[in-house]
């Protein structure tokens, strides 16, 4: 509002502005040595006109509001009490000016006489010099009207200190920054009825602070009313016939407190005032300005006492909000304030905010937006007797946190007891995420999650989330679980049981090598073919090394290392096998009918070259192998629903299937070569034990293969491998080593020349024979 504006207002408002009443006993002022203002509603304008007039509205001549004036009484009661006070203002006494205020727009002359000094009103005047009519006001009763005069109290910054005006708009410091409220904003309030929504589990209401007159003349029934701050304590309409029918009523209203010493006071200011006296009305239209209340002396002290209290603690909090800042401003002990230092409106407003008192055991102190400590209670309407009554059912509080609880045993539902159902749709069950119908989120129907998805009411009740790469969830979930991530881990006992046999095979066999190398010039070491066997031995021992990289995690190395360490020198050891069965063919068979062969294959040593081409082509097929389609190491998620499988995969098994071509023909070689000399001397037939070892590596292989292809992944599968491995290693030594090694120790007879030549010579005699 500008401030020519205001001069206009002041030349409408000058036929009451500045009269001084002068009534002896009026319920509408107190002298005092600081002044404070009220605004109440003792009448209400049943339909307020929007065009703009210069004159004030005469409130007097408008319905009658009863509990209006039980508000101000409540202001007059706290000024009391804070008078006889010896500690709170012990020196100071605090006086009041009350007006009627029944109009959004037309009773801005009693806001204009609170800020006025000595009859005018300076707007541009600085605040340390500036004293209006009031130290502070209380009111008025809406937050349209609160709306209204705030921007006038704001050019002084005089406290504003509002026991009814919920517009959360005037928490905006910056549009209103001298507004102080004892009451909660529209915004808690609305919380508090989503506490109760939630806390029965409704969804689908319909919002309307005026039309529950409507709905019992209508015959509207069975219904949940939730009563807001505003009408929750309504006195009338808990007595209309036929309120009984309409359903449960729940109100929310301010905690209720009780006031020691108020219905004493109403009944003492029942016996002396004189605010009904009989005066013209001629004279109250030109005089009173709307300090006049022709029904007030009608009531009767319970009837007041008896009003409704909702604002009641709003309008006692207010008042000693005042007087407290006051205090401080002032300096106050127990004893006395410091009467020479001048209270200033703004001086009040600064220390308001610092303000954290007790007031008939209720915590009063402001945010910094100067709002109230919440602290709310649900009551319930009993219009089951006769008076209707309020019972408490339920507390809402936000400070130090926020608590909410409902008291169910306490609520008649009208449906056989139990909470009534108010929703667009059922619940979803559990797993189930919501799909929106129509315009309304609560409007919906329930899908079922899928399998590794779930649905987290908290988060978003309408989306199946995706679990994580390391999670799980069955269908219908709510939450994700952790994959167990599984590989052959050193620790299990299968993985203990495969190392052990590997490291007492490393162990047998360097001690075979070691042995055979102590009786190397010896009949049993030659025939088994010499320095090849170290060659064999040496492979064996390498072969055995790789079963430990098949335990613990997989990485890209063990991967590459657990097989073509194995594949490459298994077949170095399997061809010296088939070029020692060849070797010995040739001596006893092939010398003398093919001796020109013969003699070429000793003078360049064949057997060596032979052994050194496949090992060159088996080299080479292992590097193809590893570099072109190698192996990698991958977490396998999709085999088993809750377990990751770290394991190692090839992309492209044409490589391998070479290498392992390679390794299996030099088998078959080996296998016919034996079967070859299958009649040979018995200390030079190896038919038996080179045909055992190699059906043995063929049958393991095949059932791995077998199990790999047929059966689902796994860590078994992987230590499956590892056993392969073991068990060719296995048929090689005990079949070929082992049983040279136990002549070579315990039959020693066996294991000389002349033995090995009577063996030759019984064949050539059985060969000569047939």
């Amino acid at each position: 509002m500008t401030l020519s504006s205001i001069y206009i207002l002041l030349v409408g408002f000058t036929n009451c502005f500045f009269f001084k009443i002068s009534w002896s006993a009026s319920d509408f002022s107190l002298e005092g040595d600081y002044l404070l203002g009220g605004l109440f509603p003792l009448h209400e304008i049943e339909k307020e006109t929007t065009l703009f007039s210069a004159e004030t509205t005469e409130c007097f001549r408008h319905i009658s509001s009863k509990s209006g004036y039980g508000m101000l009484q409540i202001m007059r009661f706290a000024v009391e009490e804070i008078n006889n006070s010896t500690t709170l203002l012990p020196n100071v006494s605090l006086g009041y000016e009350i007006f009627d205020y029944c109009s959004n727009t037309k009773n801005i002359n009693s806001v204009l006489s609170f800020i006025s000094k000595n009859g005018s009103v300076k707007p541009k005047e600085k605040l340390n010099n500036y004293q209006p009519k009031v130290i502070a006001l209380t009111g008025p009763y809406g937050s349209t009207r609160t709306i209204t005069i705030a921007p006038l109290l704001t050019m002084d910054l005089i406290p504003l200190v509002n026991y009814g005006a919920a517009s959360y708009a005037l928490s905006n410091k910056l549009h209103y920054p001298s507004f102080v409220r004892t009451v909660p904003s529209n915004k808690d309030m609305i919380e508090m009825i989503i506490q109760i929504i939630r806390w029965f589990g409704w969804n689908w209401v319909a919002f309307s602070i005026k039309i529950i007159k409507a709905a019992i003349a209508n015959n509207i029934q069975d219904k949940v009313w939730i009563a807001s701050h505003a009408w929750a304590l309504n006195q009338q309409i808990p007595r209309e016939p036929g309120i009984e029918k309409i359903g449960t009523v729940i109100g929310i209203t301010d905690r209720l407190l009780s006031f020691p010493g108020f219905s004493e006071f109403v009944y003492k200011a029942r016996a002396t005032t004189d605010v009904g006296y009989d005066v013209a009305e001629g004279e109250v239209k030109s005089k009173t300005c709307n300090q006049v209340c022709d029904y007030c002396s009608l009531l009767t002290a319970e009837e007041i006492i008896n009003e409704n209290p909702s604002f009641s603690f709003g309008i006692y909090a207010a008042i000693y909000t005042i007087a407290h800042a006051l205090h401080k401003v002032l300096q106050c002990d127990i004893n006395e304030c410091q009467k020479n230092t001048m209270a200033k409106p703004y001086m009040l407003l600064g220390e308001i905010k610092k303000l954290d008192f007790i007031l008939n055991g209720r915590e009063v102190k402001y945010d910094e937006n100067y709002d109230p400590a919440i602290s709310y209670d649900a009551v319930l309407w009993r219009t089951d007797v006769n008076p209707p009554q309020f019972q408490m059912v339920g507390t809402y509080d936000k400070h130090p946190e926020i608590t909410f609880t409902m008291d169910n045993s306490l609520l008649p539902w009208h449906n056989n007891g139990s909470v009534p159902f108010s929703n667009c749709s059922v619940e979803c069950k559990v797993g189930h995420s919501r799909k929106t119908e129509g315009f309304h989120s609560c409007c919906f129907t329930c899908k079922k999650c899928p399998p590794n998805s779930y649905v987290d009411f908290s988060r978003d009740p309408y989306t199946c989330f995706p679990c994580a790469e390391g999670e799980w969830s069955d269908e219908g979930s709510t939450a994700c679980k952790t994959r167990s991530v599984v590989y052959p881990q050193f620790t299990e006992i299968l993985s203990i049981i495969v190392m052990v046999s590997a490291a007492c095979l490393i162990i047998l066999l360097i001690a075979i090598f070691c042995l055979f190398a102590y009786n190397y010039d010896t009949p049993v070491v030659k025939s088994a073919g010499g320095s090849m066997c170290f060659l064999m031995l040496t492979s064996l021992i390498l072969s055995s090394i790789s079963v430990f990289f098949f335990f613990g995690k997989p990485t890209f190395v063990f991967c590459l290392l657990r097989n073509a360490i194995f594949e490459y020198f298994f077949t170095v050891c399997i061809s010296c096998l088939t070029v020692r069965s060849f070797q010995i063919i040739s001596v006893f068979k092939m010398a003398s009918q093919f001796p020109k062969v013969y003699s070429l294959w000793v003078k360049h040593n064949g057997q060596w070259l032979f052994i050194a081409f496949v090992s060159f082509i088996h080299l080479i097929s292992c590097v193809i192998w590893m570099t072109v389609n190698p192996v990698k190491a991958i977490a396998d998620s999709w085999t088993f629903k809750d377990q990751i499988i770290l394991i190692c995969e090839m992309e492209n098994t044409i490589t391998l299937t070479i290498v392992m071509f390679i390794s299996w023909f030099m088998g078959f070689l080996c296998l016919l070569f034996s079967y070859m000399g299958r009649d040979l001397p018995k200390n030079y037939n190896e038919a038996k034990s080179i045909t055992f070892s190699l059906i043995l590596y063929y049958l393991t292989w095949i059932a791995y293969f077998t199990a790999t292809y047929l059966s689902v992944k796994s860590k078994y599968i992987v230590i499956l491998n590892a056993v392969a491995q073991v068990s060719s290693i296995n048929g090689i030594l005990f079949s070929y080593f082992i049983s040279k090694s136990y002549i070579i120790i315990f039959q020693p007879q066996k294991n000389t020349p002349a033995y090995f030549q009577t063996s030759i010579q019984n064949y050539t005699q059985t060969i000569s024979r047939t």
